[in-house]
């Protein structure tokens, strides 16, 4: 048995990276699973080769949301998990950063969740229960240089985990935060931001000493969409390798 099975997912941003690990960890847990990207090809791609159903999907836009909800709806009648993936990362110093650049993240990253959040209410309801997961960041904890706009964005999925799962427990839907720490994905190695840091003094900083794999968060991820994590609702996990501990002396 699948730790999904039977279960219907919404998986947003998951034509790479981290919410393609989650895609295909989905499918070998028993879960039917439509993912949404704005990148088509590389969407595309993923289904042919797992059999997932593609959408095109841009999370900051409600019309984007109402399609893609409507396409779960209709392949599968309902919707059991959503898990708001879609994220993006600009490295660029405050003094340095436009105001249009720090709302493109805003927009994504909070304003997409958010959406994410209120479109699944309705389906979810219908089902009769479910789990949305919220991928923040361990910058939803802690600040970086060059990172204002993506830390704000991150801090505030807590703040929007925590007031959905007050809002929506009556309807038996748990929400919950993950917060990958260094991850081996392009988003997390950004040239402008590697350029920028001491990567051995950095690696050396870890408890866990190296970048963790995109399915060691999808596992976390899997689990808290899962029925094993039914007492859950309104926390955050950590999968950071023991960053958050403290200063590494």
């Amino acid at each position: 048995m699948g730790l999904l099975d039977g279960k219907v997912a919404l998986i947003t941003g998951g034509a790479r990276g981290m919410g393609a690990s989650h895609v295909r960890l989905f499918l070998e847990e028993g879960a039917k699973v439509v993912f949404g990207d704005i990148l088509r090809e590389e969407g595309e791609a993923l289904a042919k080769e797992t059999g997932a159903h593609f959408v095109h999907h841009d999370v900051t836009s409600p019309d984007s949301w109402s399609n893609a909800i409507t396409e779960v709806m209709s392949a599968h009648a309902r919707l059991n998990i959503l898990v708001n993936n879609a994220g993006i990362l600009k490295f660029r110093r405050i003094a340095d950063m436009s105001p249009e650049e720090f709302d493109r993240v805003l927009a994504v990253n909070l304003k997409g969740t958010w959406l994410g959040v209120k479109s699944a209410i309705a389906p979810m309801k219908e089902t009769g229960r479910g789990s949305i997961v919220n991928i923040s960041s361990i910058e939803g904890f802690i600040g970086a240089a060059g990172l204002s706009a993506y830390a704000a964005s991150k801090f505030a999925i807590r703040g929007v985990t925590k007031a959905a799962a007050r809002e929506l427990a009556e309807f038996k839907i748990r929400v919950n935060s993950v917060h990958p720490g260094a991850i081996n994905t392009t988003m997390a190695l950004d040239p402008e931001m590697m350029a920028e840091i001491d990567a051995d003094a950095f690696v050396k900083s870890m408890v866990i000493k190296r970048f963790a794999k995109p399915v060691e968060v999808s596992h976390v991820v899997a689990f808290l969409a899962s029925d094993h994590a039914s007492y859950c609702t309104g926390s955050e996990f950590t999968v950071d390798g023991g960053l958050l501990t403290g200063a590494g002396y």
